[in-house]
């Protein structure tokens, strides 16, 4: 069954746009057996152009209903059906949109007319519903109409699905078919998987684990496995996986966090040559008999010792170090920089103050690499992290005390929101193991996103 769909907008962008119209025809391969449709109040002022262009105006939706009004309609009409219209990545991505907005994730398996003409009706010079319908003598009552474009689009999906309804499902997959996959794997269950946030696991025949990996974006990351063909290895995973799993965490953080220890815990044979790219070399500090604080770069692998930051080689370790050579005024000597006896290169031009020959006192250079330590570590030692959960009433906590981190675990909004009662934070938490991958991700993860909040201990 097939929900065929198309949305009139106050604009270009799902973002910052809304819905003005929509119609939706449930159409079962030869007849459309329901449909739907219903001007919206965008809740906003309709542009000028966009009523030049579809005809409704802001009187028009001032009575109409408001999205939230018509969206368990929608929900419903489309359950279990594939999605499908003419462009369909912008009326897709709009009524996610406004599902989301609402807290909830809207998923359908979707496929594109625009993409479905071209490859199976080839040679028109152009795919725009209005050119391509024109030539194949569809006529479109109500032009940049929901309803009039939706029906056009019925009968143009009727004539492609007609003589090329087996190759059209392989596009549910992004082109793959039955071939590219392990006979034991179901086509169905690649096309379910949700476009959020997660972790995903392949296995073999035998049902033994074989990959663990993450995406912010489940759907597009999974079905990029079974596309990729670029080397032998890539090409024996992906026949290899004949089952898999995945499980939602609602925000990056967590999939990489709940990533990281999997695979550690289980090694799965196509994840144990990999190494997180971050973790292959670290910079380090400890004190020299002459009581100067040193710094090096050197490979992770020094029992139970956490690195200031991560590098995925040397040189680019090396290339970060002098940055703060030059930025504290430290000696390359003491920072590995600089190998040979004697004064450094800094100390010849006169920017070093010779730590490197004993000219310059530990106290007072000491000064300066403190504030090295002191800037890779946390704001705040002891602090929890809270983002997003797996549903609009849940959210995802991260526990670090200390500077250590102590696990992660899920909680009712509705206890976190006004609260002010940090145990029951403390009580949501489930243990984990702290190491250099884990505050690794957790230092890029503020560094780079904007969890929901910080709560400081």
């Amino acid at each position: 069954m097939y929900t065929i769909i198309d949305i009139e907008t106050t604009g270009g962008s799902p973002v910052s746009e809304r819905i003005t119209e929509i119609a939706v025809f449930v159409f079962d391969g030869k007849n459309i057996v329901d449909q739907f449709v219903s001007l919206i109040n965008p809740e906003r002022q309709i542009p000028y152009y966009i009523t030049q262009l579809t005809g409704i105006s802001n009187s028009m939706v001032a009575d109409a209903p408001k999205f939230y009004e018509i969206a368990k309609q929608i929900v419903e009409m489309t359950e279990g059906k594939i999605f499908v219209a003419h462009n369909a990545s912008f009326d897709y991505s709009f009524i996610k949109n406004e599902f989301k907005n609402l807290g909830y994730n809207f998923h359908r398996e979707k496929l594109c007319t625009v993409n479905l003409s071209r490859k199976y009706l080839p040679g028109y010079k152009s795919y725009s519903l209005g050119k391509i319908c024109g030539e194949l003598g569809i006529v479109i009552e109500g032009r940049h109409r929901a309803a009039g474009d939706a029906f056009a689009t019925v009968k143009l999906f009727e004539i492609i699905l007609n003589h090329n309804k087996d190759s059209i499902e392989s596009q549910l997959l992004s082109g793959l078919s039955q071939k590219d996959l392990n006979p034991n794997l179901e086509p169905k269950k690649i096309r379910s998987i949700p476009d959020e946030a997660g972790v995903y696991y392949f296995y073999n025949d035998k049902h033994d684990l074989i990959y663990i990996g993450k995406s912010k974006n489940l759907h597009t990351r999974v079905l990029s496995h079974f596309r990729n063909t670029k080397s032998k290895k890539a090409i024996e995973m992906r026949n290899a996986i004949a089952d898999l799993d995945y499980e939602l965490t609602g925000n990056d953080l967590i999939a990489q966090l709940k990533e990281s220890a999997e695979i550690k815990q289980n090694k799965p044979v196509y994840n144990r040559a990999q190494r997180r790219a971050v973790s292959h070399y670290g910079l380090y500090h400890y004190s020299d008999s002459k009581g100067y604080i040193r710094f090096e770069i050197a490979k992770n692998t020094k029992q139970n010792a956490i690195p200031l930051c991560s590098f995925s080689g040397a040189k680019s370790g090396k290339s970060y170090m002098q940055r703060l050579v030059d930025k504290y005024t430290l000696c390359q000597r003491l920072c590995g920089l600089y190998t040979s006896t004697g004064s450094c290169f800094q100390y010849e031009i006169m920017e070093c103050k010779g730590a490197c020959i004993g000219k310059e006192l530990p106290e007072d250079y000491n000064k300066r690499a403190e504030l090295v330590i002191e800037s890779h570590k946390y704001n705040h030692q002891s602090f929890f992290i809270i983002d997003y959960g797996r549903n609009p009433d849940e959210l995802s906590v991260v526990s670090v005390d200390n500077g250590k981190y102590r696990g992660y675990g899920f909680i009712e909004k509705q206890l976190v929101n006004g609260n002010g009662n940090i145990e029951v934070l403390f009580d949501c938490i489930k243990k984990e193991n702290d190491d250099r991958d884990i505050q690794q991700i957790i230092r890029n993860y503020l560094k780079t996103s904007n969890p929901i909040d910080i709560i400081k201990l």
